[in-house]
């Protein structure tokens, strides 16, 4: 099954400077092959349901083998079974009643 999904994750207890953990998250879910779109506290991501979840586990792996004692995420994710819909055909939906 297709899916959507914005996730954010957030590694606690290494201080103020969370690029370095976020960029080694944005890697493993490039490798993984999906769709993905970085924005300012979170990506969206766009790919099969199994190979979706399985970069955000490999994430929270990551960032705890770079020494993140916590990792806490948010996912919102949407599936449609009407028709297909990507990431810019919603954002391109809602630009046009503008």
């Amino acid at each position: 099954m297709k899916v959507i999904a914005d996730f954010t994750l957030v590694p606690l207890g290494v201080g103020v400077s969370l690029s370095p953990y976020i960029a080694a998250c944005e890697r493993v879910l490039r490798e993984a092959g999906l769709k993905v779109h970085l924005h300012a506290y979170g990506t969206n991501l766009e790919g099969e349901w199994d190979q979706v979840f399985e970069a955000i586990k490999r994430c929270h792996q990551v960032v705890h083998e770079m020494g993140a004692p916590r990792v806490s995420s948010v996912i919102k994710v949407g599936t449609r079974t009407d028709r297909d819909q990507s990431m810019e055909d919603k954002v391109r939906s809602v630009e046009e009643k503008l």
